[in-house]
């Protein structure tokens, strides 16, 4: 069978997050392997490859560069890249799903990324939990992946999310960070137990919340964080005798020497931090504060910012092996406590 001009074959998703050069190479990947081009099959130059698709001519080098690295493709100087092997298999293939982008998103990503190494081809995609816009993506979706990986918070409309889910019929579902309630296709996920999560990390933090009078969790409404963060926290406070308060307002907070505050959001906790610092307070001593979501940058923060946060790196590697295992199941992800001057 004669090879196809390969430009029918090469799609740039301006919608995906997949890095453009990738998906050349998964784009050419698909070709061979369906049998579209064959062993021998002459690429384009560099420069028509970036002319046709309107690319950085980066962009078209770094693409070959990984074909090259995948042992499918060649090059012979002055003649340029061809199909080297026909023969290569890439048989995982992902589409990801993610609510938001943010720090600690991106240690899942690169996590999973680097677990799954060449072996596979990811369709990266970023809903902003919008549950309308992740229905648009996964309908005009459905087929070609043998894996569908989803991390499934919305700021409305959860009810229907188990629905569109369902929807997927092909591939492995596995559902990262949260289950959906009423999903009814067979799946695995990778877990936060947050309300037993909550409860745990501020009792190791006893010892330091002892020496303030007040508990407040900043969490805006609405949000996309599940409710059992809130039933943890309120439980934790009830346990140990300590005045508490849910603040969904957080513009109007005024931090009170004494107060301890669980901020959910990195701008909640910069806003807390900047009036804190404007009333004369001091954090770590007059005003405690905790972080959720463990990020790098937190420990350079005035001299550290505690936090209670799950193992992001640990649930991008558990879903890659869930997948190069051919495993299912319910994994719950370590939570932790770290501890810091802001308590």
């Amino acid at each position: 069978m004669a090879s196809e001009n390969i430009y029918r074959h090469i799609l740039i998703d301006e919608e995906s997050v997949t890095p453009k050069y990738l998906q050349i190479v998964n784009s050419v990947l698909k070709a061979v392997q369906h049998g579209h081009i064959d062993k021998d099959y002459v690429l384009p130059s560099i420069n028509d490859l970036s002319f046709e698709l309107n690319i950085a001519r980066d962009t078209a080098e770094r693409a070959y560069r990984q074909l090259k690295k995948l042992g499918l493709v060649g090059s012979i100087p002055g003649k340029g890249y061809f199909i080297l092997d026909a023969d290569i298999r890439q048989d995982i293939r992902v589409l990801l799903l993610f609510n938001k982008l943010s720090a600690h998103k991106k240690i899942i990503y690169d996590a999973f990324v680097d677990t799954l190494g060449d072996r596979a081809a990811i369709d990266f995609y970023i809903y902003n939990n919008d549950l309308a816009l992740f229905h648009r993506l996964v309908r005009n979706r459905r087929k070609g992946y043998s894996h569908l990986v989803i991390i499934p918070h919305y700021l409305d409309g959860e009810e229907k999310a188990a629905e569109i889910i369902d929807s997927l019929t092909a591939g492995q579902l596995i559902l990262l960070d949260k289950a959906v309630e009423g999903v009814q296709r067979p799946f695995g996920s990778v877990y936060e137990d947050f309300g037993a999560d909550i409860y745990g990390a501020l009792e190791q933090a006893l010892p330091n919340l002892s020496r303030y009078k007040r508990l407040k969790l900043l969490i805006r409404t609405p949000s996309y964080f599940p409710a059992e963060i809130r039933e943890g926290f309120e439980r934790f406070s009830i346990q140990y005798a300590f005045p508490f308060e849910t603040l969904e307002d957080t513009d109007q907070v005024r931090p009170a020497s004494g107060d301890i505050f669980l901020s959910l959001t990195e701008d909640d906790m910069l806003t807390l931090i900047d009036r804190i610092q404007s009333d004369g307070l001091q954090l770590g001593s007059d005003v405690g504060l905790i972080s959720y979501n463990e990020t790098p940058w937190k420990r350079f923060i005035l001299n550290g910012i505690t936090t209670i946060s799950t193992d992001f790196k640990a649930m991008g590697e558990m879903a890659a092996r869930m997948i190069l295992d051919k495993t299912s199941g319910q994994i719950a992800v370590p939570f932790a406590l770290t501890l810091r001057n802001s308590l």
